[in-house]
């Protein structure tokens, strides 16, 4: 039978000129007011012109080949290559047997639910009969909390330790959905990992809607620390695992700018993309799912 791992990502723009159609896939059917389609190209402007994450995601899934010894494909849910497209290929190229990982380390079924909404919907269109088997969540594999450490170690220590995660709509918590215990504890563990006193936990990137979304936001967090006389912040991103948008943007000019205002010094733990630590991770969740009978 032969094996192999579908890596599932969001997709985004690579360039200016693309952050149009690429809404166009996030938003079907619902065109966005012209300020805010303004204000999304003018953030892809400031972090260089376009997002890393396709590049990013094509040396993830080239590492964890090397390291597995059994072909990886990368998918994105609104983007090029779309899933659908790298299914027909490894449909093509014979693969019988899937394990299916979303590079997000923590479950929702509002997140890493539809990603695999769509790997089935792509399946039943090509009428593709290979054997998927679903890699739900790692967010607390400890090559993981590792990976994280890592990246978090040169920074310590700080006054404060802000862990964050992309914020999903506070309605989840009414579905039983996992997605806030398995962010709160990632950061528990790597805090663990590090010997830290003390840290905190925030939501960012909150969307542009009317409906309540998972707080704490940084900003009332970066308020506190002010009022608290802090001066200085480190931010760990762990719901994130690449460089994009909501990274370079969001923590490294956003949150930056609003701290300077209030005279705190933020630095930013570097994203995990190909690093050993957590390709090993990957490689270990997909190995263990490629073993199951």
């Amino acid at each position: 039978m032969s094996l192999a791992v579908l890596l599932l990502a969001h997709g985004a723009p690579e360039r200016v000129e693309d952050v149009e159609p690429y809404l166009g896939y996030v938003r079907p059917g619902r065109p966005l007011p012209p300020r805010v389609l303004d204000e999304i190209k003018r953030r892809y402007v400031l972090i260089g012109g376009g997002s890393p994450l396709l590049a990013c995601t094509r040396r993830q899934a080239e590492a964890l080949q090397a390291r597995l010894g059994v072909p990886a494909y990368f998918g994105m849910r609104n983007w090029h290559p779309f899933i659908q497209d790298t299914m027909a290929r490894m449909q093509a190229e014979g693969i019988r047997r899937i394990v299916a990982m979303c590079l997000a380390p923590q479950y929702s079924k509002l997140s890493v639910g539809f990603y695999f909404r769509r790997v089935q919907e792509a399946k039943v269109a090509l009428g593709y009969d290979a054997e998927i088997v679903w890699t739900q969540s790692f967010h607390d594999h400890p090559l993981l909390i590792a990976a994280f450490a890592e990246k978090l170690a040169p920074l310590l220590p700080a006054e404060r330790v802000l862990f964050t995660a992309h914020s999903l709509p506070e309605k989840i918590l009414e579905q039983g959905d996992r997605y806030d215990a398995e962010t709160r504890a990632t950061a528990r563990l790597v805090a663990a990992k590090l010997g830290l006193p003390e840290y905190e936990f925030a939501y960012q990137s909150q969307g542009m809607t009317e409906e309540k979304w998972l707080g704490p936001t940084v900003e009332s967090r970066l308020d506190a620390y002010a009022a608290e006389g802090v001066k200085r912040v480190a931010i760990a991103p762990i719901g994130f695992v690449s460089d994009h948008v909501e990274v370079l943007y969001d923590v490294d000019i956003l949150f930056h700018g609003y701290a300077a205002a209030r005279g705190i010094e933020i630095a930013r733990a570097g994203s995990l993309n190909d690093s050993e630590t957590f390709i090993a991770a990957l490689a270990e969740v997909a190995a263990g799912k490629l073993r199951a009978d």
